[in-house]
């Protein structure tokens, strides 16, 4: 009875490893064959190797964790427990294809303060900087990478004291502006028509003064002129 009860337990455990990680596989390797690990040491908890198992006709099957999913296994009692768990170092690339349906998880931590990250400067940077990035999807490749916050919106400012007849006014630092529309040139506090008073390129603003009366107006010495800009 012991031993029926056990096989039963067996069965009933394989279909459910195959029903859990026929998703994973389908979205991973679909043809081929697979390399069998070592096996496990009975009474010693691991992550990873292989459980071998012998099913009711006596054909040896192996079953083996991959790819982001731990095995552990102890003896007590003189009974082998194997146990799959989510959680673990993924070996190939992944993707999990949503195909319409919807994707969520519950429990991420709520952050309750919004300090960006300053020092987390490129992708391979994890777990070494401060504070918070945002994570994106690359349209192009589907690969979930992380943005600074500072690079999610930027915004600038800066003055100048024209001089007689001065049109270019390029901006400290040479950044880059962005369309007109999210560049506003003031003249002496007063907005200037945008791409109509002044053109963009690369990181200078261009004034161009109207000659037609009565709209004309001129550069003088001593006018401030105020960009900002943000993108």
């Amino acid at each position: 009875m012991k031993n029926a009860t056990y096989r039963k337990a067996l069965k009933t455990g394989v279909f459910a490893l195959i029903l859990m990680t026929f998703g994973l596989t389908n979205a991973q390797q679909t043809t081929g064959d697979t390399a069998k690990q070592g096996d496990i040491v009975p009474g010693t908890t691991v992550t990873g190797g292989a459980v071998r198992v012998v099913d009711n006709k006596g054909t040896i099957k192996y079953l083996q964790s991959k790819n982001g999913i731990t095995m552990l296994s102890n003896t007590t009692d003189d009974v082998t427990t194997t146990t799959w768990q989510l959680g673990g170092t993924l070996t190939d690339d992944t993707f999990i294809d949503a195909n319409g349906t919807i994707f969520g998880i519950d429990g991420i931590e709520l952050i309750t303060t919004e300090t960006a990250s300053t020092d987390a400067t490129t992708e391979s940077d994890h777990g070494t900087g401060t504070g918070y990035t945002i994570l994106v999807r690359d349209e192009a490749t589907g690969a979930t990478k992380k943005l600074l916050a500072s690079d999610l919106l930027q915004s600038g400012q800066e003055s100048f004291t024209a001089t007689a007849a001065q049109v270019a006014y390029p901006l400290t630092g040479s950044p880059v502006l962005p369309a007109f529309s999210q560049v506003w040139v003031y003249r002496n506090g007063a907005k200037l028509i945008a791409n109509v008073d002044y053109t963009i390129a690369a990181s200078t603003v261009t004034l161009v003064p109207n000659t037609t009366v009565p709209n004309d107006w001129s550069v003088y010495a001593g006018d401030i002129v105020e960009v900002q800009f943000v993108r």
